[in-house]
């Protein structure tokens, strides 16, 4: 990527500015202090330390960043982790096939032996995290914050010790945070339910409330027997963690406290309104037409072909699931009207800076910089869009994209030996869930689509030859590319493998294809949106110093950027709509109400239907003797929250948060405090499904239930 979007901060009081809600913020733990009686009077009955500590044992051991994409939590002593079913899937398709269809059927291992492996899965552990701002402030060139940084690195993780030190970013560049980790690289598929339970809606009810997806999947870490993180082995061990959580079967209630820890994605609450606007009426648009031609060819050889729908299972969700965002954040950022309430918040901050003559000197030109840069960010925006969705979400040109450094080490002629084993890794999974007709579909149309919509003098070079060779027919394009690459043919790519050779890249026509749209991405774009986004970075900078500075006696969170966060908040229901009403839990009994055997989003499993007519539902029903589902929070998440633990007010396991609702869908650039929710698969139907359902029982009995 040219590019990293900067983290930024929205947390605004004073000065007109929008009020922080108590359940709104992204918290980190470390600095849990100033957050606590507002927690307590929501409900909290532990202490900070309890959450986050170093020096003991606290519910912050329990929290693993799932796979550097998701969130998981220890729920046993053995290193069971809890995550969803979508975290999860990646790994569950991989170990599917048509024989064994664990995408459809579910998987449940009987003991330690029959948990699958997933290699390049890991398990990351948070040690410490402490500000080192101090430290930088007189480090101004990049070789010094570089030498800085090996020497935290140094004094953190230790000579030959088995930590990952990072130092992070946060309120664009004004604070610096190092973290310290741990990560396992054994992890491995223990149980998962069946796609009709852990993704029931489907893409009907995804980022919908109300909601009776059964979202969770079961992993577990593995350790060496001397008890360090290790790749796996068969003699590895189930690692013993610091803390494992306790689940709650006591159920929830409206107000009810609820905190949720996890490693949250990327908000963008401070974005100015020049990019909110640029966002909704250039970036989402182009994503949502290329996305939904992509899911439309797939999904067409899905349903045609039960190998393809398995290959595909997984890939398909991925592009969906964000179709369906973009869509939901357009629809919220128009109904919200956000783009006007920042424009307030802009006004307000101008006002206040306008009050001081210092102020007005460091600060008078940030929201105007912003209009200026944005005006040029445009014209090189879309470029940059369809690089990202419509070349490179063809299957090919990533494939030979990944090739690019083997390339570059055989015309050097220097040792590819490394380059050439990652590479045949990634060839062996690529080929295994490849369909050639398919990809040469997808290649066909984006490209098209690339031709179309992008202004001609920012096309690639290999446009020409298409326009010339095959008449703008980019059907017969892709018909010509995936006959002759090595890309699209198993046993083309293996020949080329025995014997690698520039020379033969060079002819290869994915290749070639490839080479230049990116050189000429490079050449025609780059530079300018290098250019701007160096512009954005600083005012960005900036513009963020001066809110910490209008806020220095407020308490503020720093926007998501995959480290460790707490939110809290209370079990709540919600009016959507005029004359519409939420409540804020479901039962089986909506799964039931909602079954449609003509549509597979909506399939009820033969089982289920079983134990819920005879209501074999053990100690997990609701008073009223329904069995729960789904329940809602006000938490305040975003994407990587997903399989995030939700805690109660004793920090017991009472959910596992999953998705976000429709009507908040704007809630990474501002959050909603009437509208936004966290919705949670109920605790006490994950252990039905794993109890009654799949008849695990061994896996309740490694886990610290409280009543």
């Amino acid at each position: 990527m040219f590019v990293k979007r900067l983290i930024l901060l929205f947390s605004l009081v004073s000065f007109g500015i929008s009020q922080v809600f108590a359940d709104e913020g992204m918290w980190l733990p470390f600095l849990l202090g100033k957050n606590y009686d507002q927690m307590k009077k929501l409900g909290l009955k532990i202490t900070p330390e309890q959450i986050y500590s170093v020096n003991q044992s606290c519910i912050k051991d329990a929290i693993v960043n799932f796979g550097n994409f998701c969130t998981g939590e220890i729920i046993s002593q053995d290193g069971l982790i809890l995550t969803n079913h979508h975290c999860g899937f990646d790994a569950v398709q991989s170990h599917s096939s048509v024989e064994h269809d664990y995408i459809t059927n579910g998987f449940w291992a009987g003991n330690h032996s029959e948990e699958l492996p997933n290699p390049g899965l890991t398990a990351t552990f948070l040690l410490r995290m402490e500000d080192v701002t101090e430290r930088y402030k007189s480090k101004t060139t990049e070789e010094e914050q570089d030498a800085l940084l090996n020497e935290l690195k140094k004094e953190y993780g230790g000579e030959g010790t088995n930590y990952k030190v990072e130092v992070e970013d946060f309120y664009a560049g004004n604070q610096k945070i190092i973290f310290v980790y741990q990560v396992f690289s054994d992890v491995r598929l223990v149980g998962t339910p069946p796609s009709a339970v852990g993704k029931f809606g489907g893409d009907t009810d995804n980022w919908m409330w109300p909601r009776q997806t059964g979202d969770f999947s079961l992993f577990r870490v593995y350790m060496s027997k001397d008890g360090k993180p290790s790749e796996y082995a068969a003699d590895n061990i189930p690692y013993h963690p610091r803390y494992h959580l306790t689940v709650s079967t006591a159920g929830v209630k409206k107000n009810d406290f609820s905190m949720v820890l996890g490693y949250p994605g990327s908000t963008e609450r401070y974005m100015s309104s020049y990019g909110i606007e640029m966002t909704y009426q250039q970036s989402n648009p182009a994503k949502i037409k290329l996305r939904e031609k992509k899911l439309a060819i797939i999904k067409e050889d899905m349903d045609a072909d039960p190998k393809v729908r398995i290959q595909y299972a997984s890939k398909y969700a991925q592009v969906s699931n964000y179709y369906k965002y973009f869509i939901g954040q357009n629809q919220g950022l128009k109904r919200l009207g956000v783009i006007d309430e920042k424009r307030n918040e802009e006004i307000a901050f101008n006002n206040w800076v306008q009050q001081d003559n210092t102020r007005n000197n460091l600060y008078g030109g940030v929201i105007n910089s912003y209009k200026n840069i944005y005006s040029d960010y445009e014209k090189v925006n879309l470029p940059y869009v369809y690089l990202e969705e419509s070349a490179f979400a063809t299957e090919i040109l990533l494939f030979a994209y990944k090739t690019n450094k083997l390339y570059n080490l055989l015309f050097a002629k220097e040792s590819t030996t490394e380059a050439a084993t990652t590479l045949q890794k990634y060839a062996t999974d690529y080929f295994k869930d490849y369909n050639k007709t398919t990809d040469q579909k997808v290649f066909a149309a984006l490209l098209s689509m690339y031709y179309s919509d992008i202004d001609p003098a920012l096309h690639p070079t290999i446009f020409k030859l298409v326009e010339k060779k095959y008449h703008k027919d980019f059907s017969k394009y892709a018909a010509m590319v995936f006959a002759k690459s090595a890309f699209a043919n198993k046993e083309v790519f293996d020949a080329f493998m025995k014997n690698p050779t520039a020379a033969f890249l060079e002819k290869d026509p994915g290749f070639v294809c490839m080479i230049s749209i990116i050189s000429d991405f490079r050449t025609n774009v780059a530079p300018a949106l290098v250019n701007v986004m160096d512009r954005l970075d600083k005012n960005n900078s900036l513009y963020l110093r001066g809110i910490l500075d209008m806020r220095k006696n407020d308490v503020t969170y720093p926007d998501a950027n995959f480290t460790m966060r707490v939110t809290y908040g209370t079990v709540q229901d919600y009016y959507p709509r005029d004359a519409v009403y939420y409540n804020y839990y479901t039962t089986l009994d909506g799964i039931i109400e909602k079954e449609d055997s003509t549509n597979e989003e909506f399939i009820v499993p033969p089982k289920l239907k079983e134990l819920y007519k005879s209501k074999t539902y053990g100690s997990y029903a609701n008073e009223d003797g329904k069995l729960p589902v789904c329940f809602i929070t006000t938490n305040d998440i975003t994407g990587g929250n997903s399989g995030s633990p939700v805690l109660n007010g004793n920090g017991e396991l009472i959910g596992v948060a999953f998705d976000g609702n429709w009507e908040a869908m704007s809630g990474d650039i501002i959050y909603e405090p009437a509208l936004q929710r966290c919705i949670c698969v109920d605790i006490r139907y994950v252990l039905f499904m794993i109890e009654y359902y799949a008849g695990a029982k061994h896996l309740i009995e490694e886990m610290t239930i409280t009543k």
